[in-house]
């Protein structure tokens, strides 16, 4: 099948959760025998030299980038809430050089199956039903009003009325572009039922984001034991509610309890800010590290103290891959079907972490036997061709 995949930002590097869900579909696809495009907008934010991704991953299909700003402006936002009703978030990724790419690239090539990666695509489909017959496919990554109604839960004061703003109208917006595709993809189960609620009523099929086994390999050579660690984008709102909420709760106890203990925090583009705030005793801000797999491999306990955010957490599966022992509220491991005290560890509260932490400092049998159990998990449900190959299973039925 001939295979386009459309997005809001290039799926490379893999350095976030909606780059690698992107990715690992594109390989698997690839792998399968597809034909597969990928035309990505190329934002100031993640901005990426064509040269800079390498032949390895230009193998797999063919990248199409396109410059689109999506800049974040405080005025531009003031003046989208006063005088508009579409969401923020949304319009600024609509932009007339990516609709004539768009238009370029379907004029020129006829597609199977046009797959998009998210929900700021999706204004997208009628210039799509335009100039393609190809079968249109939402891949819903997450579920996006519940990442700004949850945030805005735990904001205060006028941040707290434009967050709830902003998730009324992502919702009216996202459900307003319920069933102008073909097929809905969920990267959750929870998500497509949350989905169907808001009114779906077509075609469904979750599709987890996958794993590849032979590049997330656990190895202990170099573990460091005892030690605590999180890993994941620094800008992300969630991750830094998520990773004050353990220093602030948390952390001052176990710090008391193991005063030789290092919790290392890794992650890019933080902000000064959020710096500043690491700058406790016994935590060790790391930056972007070099090589992710590596650094995870080289940490015992992965924290993950999440209360807001959406979809399915891609760095709880990856450190699961990697046989990582993990404490993570129950949001922060939504989606992944996980079972408590068997293959993760989950916690809600600041007691919760504390114990679950103590836990599993003191029981290294304990400790090793969550993650094997985590890595023998992941290689059983969440093999990356596997799922690639049952989506295609899908998308054969509606080309033949």
């Amino acid at each position: 099948m001939n295979i386009l995949q459309v997005t809001n930002k290039v799926p490379f590097p893999t350095k976030d959760g909606g780059a690698i869900a992107c990715m690992n579909l594109t390989k698997g696809f690839a792998q399968l025998g597809n034909k597969v495009t990928v035309l990505a907008m190329n934002t100031l934010k993640h901005h990426v030299q064509p040269d800079e991704i390498p032949d390895e991953i230009k193998q797999l299909a063919t990248f199409k980038l396109v410059d689109v700003p999506a800049k974040i402006s405080a005025f531009a936002a003031l003046a989208n809430l006063l005088f508009s009703r579409k969401p923020y978030n949304a319009v600024r990724f609509i932009d007339e050089n990516f609709s004539e790419a768009l238009k370029d690239l379907l004029s020129k090539n006829e597609f199977d199956i046009i797959q998009l990666e998210g929900l700021y695509v999706c204004p997208y489909i009628p210039l799509i039903r335009k100039y393609s017959n190809a079968t249109v496919v939402y891949r819903a990554h997450n579920v996006e009003f519940e990442i700004w109604e949850r945030a805005a839960k735990l904001s205060q004061g006028l941040k707290k009325i434009y967050l709830k703003n902003l998730s009324k109208r992502i919702k009216r917006f996202e459900t307003e572009l319920l069933n102008t595709y073909d097929i809905l993809v969920p990267i959750t189960a929870r998500d497509g039922e949350i989905l169907d609620s808001l009114g779906n009523v077509k075609d469904k099929q979750v599709s987890q984001t996958g794993i590849d086994s032979t590049t997330v390999v656990p190895e202990k050579t170099n573990l460091e034991f005892p030690s605590l660690f999180h890993m994941g984008s620094l800008e992300w709102a969630p991750n830094q509610e998520g990773i004050l909420w353990f220093l602030e709760n948390c952390w001052s106890q176990i710090h008391r309890k193991y005063p030789d203990l290092r919790f290392h925090v890794a992650g890019r583009n933080a902000t000064q800010w959020l710096i500043d705030k690491l700058n406790v005793e016994g935590v060790v801000f790391e930056g972007e590290v070099a090589d992710a797999y590596q650094f995870m491999n080289s940490k015992a306990i992965m924290i993950v103290p999440l209360f807001s955010g959406s979809g399915m957490r891609i760095k709880i599966i990856e450190g699961m891959a990697l046989g990582k022992s993990i404490v993570s509220t129950s949001i922060g491991a939504e989606g992944i079907d996980v079972t408590d005290g068997e293959n993760v560890l989950l916690a809600n509260d600041a007691s919760g972490f504390v114990e679950a932490v103590s836990g599993l400092l003191e029981d290294r049998d304990n400790f090793e036997r969550i993650g094997k159990n985590a890595t023998l998990f992941i290689q059983q449900n969440f093999d990356n061709l596997a799922i690639s190959k049952k989506l295609i299973g899908l998308y054969k039925q509606y080309t033949k």
